[in-house]
């Protein structure tokens, strides 16, 4: 009985209660109103037909997203309107749109594109130079010669790199997770970051609350502050039925004195070191970069934390204390880069079809979700057809089990058009990278779906002539040796009850 108490009093149990009751109140006065008022049908109804219009002539928002809401908005006319303009957009206030406008003045401001590296670069490819002046025109975040990369391609790996590197901190460490959660790793982290912060370090931490709902105490930031560490949480949950709901912080980083940045898949929990097991082995990966490109991840820390604490941060007192590894020797371009759910520019989209579009080789890409628009679909096919050699590595063992069908539903066109599916026998796939014709390399945050795509914030490192990239690529074909391909004969004779229930989450893919 304690523990049916217990799991009652839990914030997720009481947030979803909450919601429910709203949308059963919702229901109850709009089933009321239209048996008393005849007109209040045809009210509702001009609503839905609107809301159809509004998404319909809405140019910045993907088509399946539009499809997704205006089928249920047709079959439920009463209703679907009504929740589209509580539960869809990306609509701002006033005050947000501010807000947005002066962080892209001040990433501007402190990140002026080094003088030449476009040029340079154009020099040695014109492909690289077309991706990389992309991301500094729309995201705003510059190319980087004077940096070195080291690639990790398992959580554990990562794990003592970064506890090494936290060691050494002088000045400063900001880091910003999805994900955290008490056990072995984020333990063994905390105790680090308490001596630090007994040593005058300036700690701070940014956590999704979404991202932590089931893994976090209530309120476990004002813990942290307590011990002397500075807490964000973003985009609080909250039991009112909101659009700003979707938009999640899913950027995973550590930057530490402004010299050494850690990014990739990777969060701050058990399962991403294999030291639980929750849907088999665990295979994620990382990226740690020293030098000048770390500058980039520090100014999208600071911008984010200035937006949630409301705080103003003198930049150039941060910039002013980085002093770099003399010793440590440059290896290729590096190009960090941050995308957002509110600025309409998909960063992380684009990033992803130029990379895709301009191979002529090879495209070897790992995901946990393969849940693509019919853009990124054409990419792929048109990739394969045309002789490039595409590969892409997804789970076996599902997390969800219905994202998992609308991901292998995808697998049997792929197939046909010549793309290489294989899935990781020993358990979950969850690294995020792409690598192509031995110049090109990707490692972040970004989930080859649409919530990725559109509706949260990310953050990446596009690299080309880095030793990393060849290493992503070592390491996607030894992972290769304990996959399985997929085959045509794998998707005949599936009952028709299957393939109606993965067509109806078809349709629901944007939005789940």
């Amino acid at each position: 009985m304690k523990s049916v108490v217990e799991f009652l009093k839990r914030r997720i149990v009481l947030i979803s209660v909450a919601i429910i009751l709203q949308l059963v109140v919702l229901i109850g006065i709009i089933s009321k109103f239209s048996q008393y008022f005849v007109y209040f049908y045809w009210i509702s109804l001009f609503i839905s037909i609107a809301a159809v219009l509004w998404i319909i002539n809405d140019y910045r928002s993907n088509p399946s997203y539009k499809i997704a809401w205006i089928i249920p908005i047709l079959l439920f006319p009463i209703f679907g309107g009504i929740f589209y303009f509580f539960l869809g957009g990306k609509r701002l206030s006033k005050r947000e749109k501010r807000k947005m406008r002066l962080i892209e003045q001040k990433i501007n401001k402190a990140l002026a594109p080094q003088r030449g590296m476009q040029r340079e670069i154009k020099n040695l490819c014109e492909s690289a130079a077309v991706q990389s002046k992309y991301i500094e025109d729309n995201a705003y975040y510059p190319l980087y010669k004077n940096t070195f990369g080291e690639y990790l391609p398992i959580g554990e790996a990562k794990f003592e790199r970064l506890k090494e590197e936290l060691k050494k901190a002088k000045h400063f460490i900001f880091m910003e997770y999805f994900i955290i959660e008490e056990g072995v790793m984020w333990n063994s982290i905390l105790d680090i970051l308490s001596e630090k912060v007994k040593e005058g370090v300036d700690v701070r931490i940014i956590y999704d609350d979404a991202g932590c709902l089931l893994s976090l105490p209530y309120k476990y930031n004002e813990k942290l502050e307590r011990i002397g560490i500075k807490c964000c949480v973003f985009n609080p949950m909250i039991p009112i039925l909101h659009v700003r709901m979707n938009n999640r912080d899913h950027r995973k980083m550590t930057i530490i004195d402004g010299h050494t940045g850690f990014t990739g898949g990777i969060n701050l929990a058990d399962e991403y070191i294999n030291e639980i097991k929750k849907h088999g082995h665990w295979k994620d990966s990382a990226i740690m970069i020293k030098g000048d490109a770390v500058w980039s991840m520090t100014v999208m820390f600071l911008t984010m934390w200035e937006y949630l604490r409301g705080t103003k941060e003198n930049l150039d007192k941060y910039k002013n204390k980085i002093r770099y590894d003399t010793s440590i020797v440059p290896n290729g371009y590096y190009q960090p880069f941050s995308d957002n759910p509110l600025d309409d520019e998909n960063v992380g989209e684009i990033i992803y079809l130029n990379l895709i579009n301009k191979a002529k080789h090879y495209i070897y890409i790992t995901t946990p979700y393969l849940i693509i628009n019919h853009e990124m679909m054409r990419a792929l096919t048109s990739a394969a057809k045309s002789g490039v050699d595409v590969r892409i590595i997804t789970p076996h063992c599902a997390d969800k089990w219905y994202v998992h069908m609308v991901s292998k539903s995808n697998y049997k066109i792929l197939i046909e058009s010549g793309v290489k599916i294989y899935e990781y026998t020993p358990g979950f796939m969850h690294a995020k990278t792409i690598v192509t014709d031995d110049k090109f390399g990707l490692v972040g945050t970004i989930n080859m779906d649409y919530r990725s795509f559109f509706m949260q914030y990310e953050c990446g490192v596009w690299m080309y002539n880095s030793s990393v990239v060849m290493d992503i690529k070592r390491d996607f074909l030894n992972t290769l040796e304990v996959c399985r391909e997929m085959k045509i004969e794998d998707f005949q004779d599936i009952k028709w009850y299957n393939v109606l229930l993965v067509s109806i989450l078809k349709i629901f893919a944007p939005i789940m």
